[in-house]
């Protein structure tokens, strides 16, 4: 069957990103003897350059890995809301959702101490020597793909009149750089440069060295820049400027931690992901509704089927999931629990948010989504009217317009023009000759979240805006807990082996994205021996938002899914006939998979990258 790409296969090692730097930074590393730890931490740091859209150093990062001599693991850059960071300060304020821009939106950074635990416990190269590319990158600039200047463009006015620090890097010479054209960060570039000479100067080995610059990060010159810039009042989507509550103490206090993972068996398949404070047990959620015989794979009836449990998924993941309250998760993942659960997916779509009831519980919603899944008058289909901010679907066109890649009036644009976002976000998938694999999901700290800080050359991020301004929900904006998150990189194993790590960015798409590609990765046949990785990625995909968004401004749109053309008109048909309030979007806009494996019986890697965007690419040999 015709791929627009290869499934690359080979001995030595392949990695997977969504950008072509980035994988050939992972793969620069692997040819320079270093493991998938090492490469996967280069190509961290190259996103931050050039993929600022999408991610950044003062971002988050969950990651899941598999080294051959250990268990799978789940390492945890998510940083905890500030101490200061309670649902009375921000109430106070007049707030009833946390903005989706600005310094209160920022929780404690930790996308760079998980990057430094990897490297440190499980990499073999220096500090100096995975962050060589990224310096590189953003002292002598790279050619920038069109988002870039795309997003700059819609808050350009936002730069010009009130993040003059943004402005100072994104807008050279007056203007968004033009795609192809090079984009350069030199204080970025001078940031690595200073942190690697002061942890060098700070210790000997490489042990130590990674240690002073985590240090060097929560207290030194790094730390006091930032602490010391989310005090600064700046503009966000409240439409009045605001200080964070960010502390030189917060950064201090955090650490990144080791986790065992949640995982769920499926017809011979293990699928590892994090825990209840992120989004990824809704993937296996979606798992244990699978029904014992499926449809037909890719009919109307296999994409109802997955749509509504999918629905049934995400209605739990607002009651249960969350950092502030236990998660219910043994009971969420049972057989029982599931099969009741599965009794509720009839012949029509639903347009309800129908939480679940794990061990009797009654389930709480915010009282914001229980609006916005009631229609109240005041929310619109995209979250609060009038907010000036929407939360946009990734469906391509213009909105408004007909034809097949028309896309609904009331869909806003990636970026608003006063940052809010989506937050499309970044992947990484890399695997070894020795066995090692790794999944990891960097977003967060985008250039348009916050002003960037002048001396560091990167914002802080927004990720509180995951989080309820209301007391006692399992995802209440508390001071030490992490905001329930959408970031969910993913991890396959076979007969308790691992064989497959994978993801995409996509927001609240995420683990429907993968969900659907993991099935089309268990479902069709081997490709010369292997998994058929490019194939699945390939696949013509779809999403919905019958549920409460987690950005702001957090709206839900009932009965809704947007497919890819490619989907064909008999399911679409099909899906309408159901009920669903069907959006065609362009061929090829929906997912941004990333993929690598490797047989443990032959040893041979292979690896598979989205050609949506035209940006992400795999590379091994």
């Amino acid at each position: 069957m015709f791929t627009t790409r290869p499934t690359l296969q080979g001995t030595f090692g392949m990695a997977s990103t969504t950008h072509w730097l980035a994988s050939q930074s992972a793969m620069a590393v692997l040819e320079d003897g270093g493991n998938a730890y090492d490469a996967a931490v280069a190509a961290g740091f190259v996103l931050h350059v050039v993929e600022p859209h999408l991610n950044g150093p003062a971002g988050e990062v969950p990651i899941i890995l598999a080294p051959a001599d250990g268990p799978v693991r789940v390492l945890c850059g998510q940083g905890p809301a500030p101490a200061g960071a309670s649902v009375a300060h921000y109430t106070s304020l007049g707030l009833d959702l946390v903005p989706g821009t600005g310094p209160l939106a920022a929780a404690v950074p930790g996308a760079f101490d998980a990057w430094m635990l990897l490297l440190r416990d499980h990499g073999s190269k220096s500090l100096a020597e995975v962050l060589r590319y990224a310096i590189g990158y953003a002292e002598h600039g790279h050619p920038a793909v069109e988002r870039i200047g795309e997003t700059v463009e819609t808050v350009r006015a936002l730069f010009e009149t009130e993040w003059i620090s943004s402005a100072e890097i994104y807008l050279p010479d007056g203007r968004p750089v033009a795609p192809g054209g090079l984009l350069r960060n030199r204080p970025l570039a001078a940031t690595w440069r200073r942190l690697t000479a002061e942890a060098e100067a700070a210790a000997t080995g490489r042990e130590a060295q990674i240690e002073a610059a985590r240090r060097i990060w929560r207290e030194g010159f790094i730390g006091e820049a930032l602490a010391g810039f989310a005090a600064r009042p700046a503009m966000d989507t409240s439409g009045e400027r605001h200080a964070g509550t960010l502390t030189g103490d917060d950064l201090a206090a955090f650490s990144a931690t080791y986790e065992a993972p949640v995982t769920h068996d499926w017809n011979g398949w293990t699928v590892a992901k994090a825990g209840g404070w992120s989004q990824g047990p809704a993937f296996l959620q979606q798992l244990a509704l699978l029904p014992p015989e499926l449809p037909a794979y890719g009919s109307p009836e296999y994409v109802h089927l997955l749509i509504e449990g999918c629905k049934l998924a995400m209605a739990d993941r607002e009651a249960w999931y969350g950092d502030a309250a236990e998660v219910p998760l043994d009971t969420l993942l049972s057989d029982g629990y599931n099969a009741a659960r599965r009794a509720l997916i009839g012949e029509r779509a639903s347009y309800e948010l129908r939480p679940g009831s794990p061990d009797g519980r009654t389930p709480r919603l915010s009282k914001h989504a229980a609006a916005a899944a009631a229609g109240v008058d005041g929310f619109g289909a995209r979250g609060v009217a009038g907010s000036g901010a929407g939360e946009p679907t990734v469906a391509q066109g213009v909105p408004g317009t007909a034809g097949p890649g028309a896309v609904p009036a009331d869909v806003a644009p990636e970026t608003d023009r006063n940052g809010a976002t989506r937050g499309d976000t970044c992947h990484i998938d890399v695997v070894d000759r020795w066995g090692n694999l790794v999944s990891a999901t960097p977003s967060g700290g985008w250039l348009q979240s916050n002003p960037v800080v002048p001396a560091l050359g990167f914002p802080l991020g927004t990720r509180l805006q995951m989080a309820w301004l209301e007391e006692g929900l399992p995802n209440s904006l508390t001071p030490g807990r992490r905001p329930r998150t959408t970031l969910t990189p993913s991890l396959a194993l076979r007969d308790g082996v691992p064989v497959m790590a994978f993801g995409t960015p996509g927001g609240d798409q995420q683990d429907q994205w993968q969900v659907h590609f993991f099935l089309a990765v268990a479902l069709r046949g081997a490709v010369r021996g292997g998994l058929d990785l490019q194939g699945a990625v390939d696949a013509p995909n779809w999403h919905n938002d019958s549920f409460p968004g987690s950005f702001f401004p957090r709206g839900m749109r009932p009965g809704s899914v947007t497919v890819e053309s490619r989907i064909g008109q008999g399911t679409i048909d099909g899906l309408r006939r159901r009920g669903h309030r069907v959006t065609v979007g362009d061929a090829w806009s929906e997912g941004r998979l990333c993929a690598v494996a490797r047989d443990p019986e032959s040893g041979v890697l292979s690896a598979a990258a989205n050609p949506r965007g035209m940006q992400g690419y795999a590379v091994g040999r």
